[in-house]
């Protein structure tokens, strides 16, 4: 082998060696220490690509949960107050079929009468104080329609319902030509009768009100579930993309040591060979 003083490629092999070593070594170290296959973009440019597109959507799919959940709790609210109105309604027309009997004495209707004018008025405060947010949920003046719920991390994956007006006049178009004539009233027998009949109106308007609400629901409870299910996939996706393999990294690592301390090892017998020369020269 030919022995050279100003140029000791044995060595400069060597060094190479061990700064390719050194960079494994250190890729390998981050992974460890971060957890994660994909540190920079260099590390692996399409799966970066890939695996930001994914961190976006789970991102989308965790404020789409919660977008439901807030929309249910919403639902919940109208429900509840519904659910009150039907019992206000029922005690109503308990009022008008009690009046409704002629062995009555006008005392006991007039008492009956106060009783079924409180009830109307608080069918209507429960309507208008009814809110979520500061959104009133059962006020005609402002009722809830068109309402977009966003069930999903892209464009268009919506969900609109409408949560009709609860208020009195509303419930029942009756209701608006007796309270307009103030025959809305239990005091007398016949009227207390026509009564009966828009309350019976009144009560199916509101079980329909709450029928849509449990329909919207279990819609929302749907989605719920695929939301829980498709994040899940899709952040498992990601891992198998982005994560690092913990064995492999910690294999890499052990190697790249191995070659790192067999790369200073060869650097420094490469670079004693020039000392060669001068041992011909003695």
């Amino acid at each position: 082998m030919a022995l050279r003083i100003n140029f000791n490629y044995a060595s400069l092999q060597a060094q190479r060696g061990f700064g390719a070593a050194e960079k494994l070594g250190q890729r390998a170290g981050a992974q460890l220490a971060s957890g994660l296959r994909i540190n920079q973009a260099a590390d692996d440019t399409a799966g970066m690509a890939i695996s930001e597109k994914l961190k976006n959507q789970v991102r989308g799919l965790n404020q789409a949960q919660r977008n439901v959940q807030d929309a249910s709790s919403l639902l919940q609210t109208a429900e509840g107050a519904l659910t009150e109105t039907h019992s206000l309604l029922a005690r109503m027309r308990e009022l008008a079929v009690q009046a409704s009997n002629d062995t009555l004495q006008a005392s006991d209707r007039a008492n009956a009468q106060l009783e079924f004018t409180a009830l109307y008025a608080e069918i209507d405060r429960i309507a208008s104080a009814t809110q979520f947010d500061g959104t009133v949920l059962l006020d005609n003046s402002s009722v809830v329609t068109g309402m977009s719920i966003q069930i999903g991390a892209n464009s268009g994956d919506a969900l609109t319902f409408t949560i009709s007006s609860a208020k009195a006049t509303s419930l029942n178009a009756a209701f608006v030509a007796m309270n307009t004539a103030t025959t809305l009233t239990v005091g007398f027998q016949t009227t207390a009768s026509a009564v009966i009949s828009a309350l019976d109106t009144a009560i199916d308007t509101v079980s329909t009100y709450r029928s849509n609400i449990g329909a919207m629901q279990n819609c929302l409870s749907s989605a719920t579930n695929y939301i829980g299910v498709a994040s899940e996939n899709t952040a498992a996706a990601n891992s198998r993309i982005a994560d690092a393999d913990i064995a492999t990294s910690m294999s890499e690592l052990v190697r790249a040591q191995i070659l790192q301390q067999a790369g200073t090892a060869m650097v420094a017998q490469a670079n004693q060979l020039p000392q060669g020369v001068l041992a011909l020269l003695r």
